[in-house]
């Protein structure tokens, strides 16, 4: 685990390479079908000798939560080492990882007349005043979100007026009284960098190769192929997002750059907060090859 651009692909694809692993992905935005530039996923040839699990399941037009990643993940992770192999959870989807090791909070099913009455709110104050009114009720989980997370402030704030409960005490009460989430003995890894000017670096040069290699005609396809809006998850991924604002004339071609790497390094900072206090993680694990080939030592 770790933040978007940490090198988390190279380092398991590299691991793939020396030891009986197979990738399974953790991350919400890869599960979206014909979602390749903007969610930086491995190109054909590498998934043909690197095969990932979880990634290409679902339509852009469709939502894809935590419990369902849990699911999925479970299925994958018991084929894999049914074969005799291990797997090897890659991503930096944080909220995937902690319902997949700790398990899911006993929430309350979704209500479609309350999300109604809340996007109502949304649509005459906007989301940044609800993540306000959410900070003031729950700052622990406003202080994870953006201010423009709608599905995430949304879903808060839906937790908090149907139980009088907030997530952060949900959760609390779930790690109280909940057995271990997998059979599995777990070994969590996180890639943390030392020097954050070299991230914002990383990022930055990442993004200008999105832009490149096409992200804004691949957000015209996605347009032109499904039935998109801007609220749906697919579209308030990092970059989809901006692209989308350019493409309806609210943010200028020439500020899309500085805005994604803007927004793209927020992202980070998100998770890397989610990590250092990520209790399971080992963030300094160092790795070398031994002389021998094929080799490693931990």
């Amino acid at each position: 685990m770790g933040p978007t651009a940490s090198g988390k692909t190279d380092l398991a694809l590299e691991l793939c390479a020396q030891l009986p692993l197979d990738i399974v992905s953790v991350d919400s935005a890869q599960v979206f079908r014909d979602m390749n530039v903007g969610t930086a996923k491995p190109d054909a040839a590498t998934l043909a000798k690197f095969p990932h699990g979880l990634i290409d399941l679902i339509s852009p037009e469709e939502r894809y939560s935590a419990a369902q990643f849990c699911t999925d993940a479970r299925q994958e992770m018991a084929r894999i080492t049914a074969t005799g192999r291990v797997p090897l959870l890659v991503g930096g989807t944080m909220l995937y990882f902690k319902a997949l090791i700790e398990g899911l909070a006993d929430l309350p099913q979704a209500d479609p007349a309350l999300r109604s009455a809340i996007d109502l709110e949304a649509a005459a104050l906007g989301w940044p005043a609800l993540h306000t009114e959410l900070a003031r009720l729950d700052p622990d989980t406003a202080a994870r979100l953006a201010p423009n997370d709608a599905q995430r402030i949304q879903r808060a704030l839906e937790v908090l007026r149907l139980t009088g409960k907030t997530l952060s005490e949900c959760f609390t009460a779930q790690r109280e009284t909940a057995l271990p989430a997998l059979p599995y003995r777990v070994l969590s890894l996180a890639l943390l960098p030392g020097d954050r000017a070299v991230l914002h670096s990383r990022i930055a040069a990442r993004f200008s190769a999105m832009i490149k290699a096409g992200l804004v005609e691949e957000v015209e396809l996605l347009r032109s192929r499904y039935l998109l809006n801007a609220d749906l998850p697919a579209m308030r991924c990092v970059g989809y997002r901006q692209a989308w604002e350019m493409l309806e004339g609210r943010l200028a071609s020439a500020a899309l750059e500085d805005r994604g790497i803007f927004a793209t390094r927020q992202f980070a900072k998100r998770q890397i907060t989610w990590l250092k206090k990520w209790r399971p993680a080992k963030p300094s694990i160092r790795f070398s090859r031994r002389r021998q080939p094929g080799r490693w030592r931990w």
